[in-house]
């Protein structure tokens, strides 16, 4: 159940900025660890019913679970913790281009740009002036999900967000600090929060394979 609340957790408040992430892994790891968490649910019912009526078949299938529920864990931490070393590189490369040309253009990036831009006061990926350079100010397109209509900044970039505030540049009234470093921050601590609970949990599930193997032996000598 702890697994299942901090996965759901990171999919519904999380997941906002994952469309700005150029590769898959966290969210396979996100989703892996999810299927878990409910695995382990599921097999912890089974081994109850399994115990109460003294069933060795389903005993043995709840081992089982035990056990594809341990490899997953312990995989997706791991691969969490070496994810977690390459986020900032890996940020690096693809966060200012993904500002520059999906802003205004892609709705979901769109979205979790500006709220990312508000939630950690923010302006660009790097720098405010990476927006100088991005397809949403240089275009000057009419059919973009954001038109600029006179914006250097989004509205987002704003001490104070109000239509129309990103007209102006000027340190009194954008965030001069880059997003990624931030974000950075944020996802390499999710990253580590994940991985500490997949591996801490990992080691429950062997005790309980111990003892579910122990128990599936003794039901075997008495009802024999």
């Amino acid at each position: 159940m702890v697994i299942v609340g901090v996965t759901l957790w990171t999919v519904f408040w999380k997941h906002q900025y994952i469309s700005l992430l150029s590769t898959t892994n966290y969210v396979i790891g996100t989703y892996a660890l999810l299927a878990a968490g409910v695995l382990a649910v599921v097999g912890g019912v089974l081994g109850c019913c399994a115990v109460c009526h003294e069933h060795r078949g389903i005993l043995l299938m709840y081992t089982f679970i035990l056990l594809f529920v341990f490899l997953l864990e312990a995989i997706v931490g791991g691969l969490a913790y070496l994810y977690e070393t390459q986020i900032e590189t890996e940020l690096q490369h693809s966060l200012n281009s993904t500002f520059g040309e999906y802003y205004g253009v892609s709705e979901s990036q769109t979205q979790a740009i500006d709220s990312m831009q508000q939630e950690f006061s923010c302006c660009g990926a790097v720098r405010f002036e990476d927006w100088r350079n991005s397809v949403w100010l240089r275009s000057r397109r009419k059919d973009l999900i954001r038109p600029t209509e006179g914006r250097l900044v989004p509205d987002s970039c704003c001490i104070t967000v109000s239509p129309l505030c990103g007209m102006r540049d000027g340190p009194s009234n954008i965030h001069y600090t880059g997003c990624i470093y931030q974000m950075t921050d944020d996802v390499k601590q999710h990253l580590i929060l994940l991985g500490a609970i997949g591996l801490g949990l990992s080691v429950i599930q062997i005790f309980g394979m111990i003892l579910s193997c122990c128990l599936y032996v003794k039901l075997k000598n008495v009802l024999d």
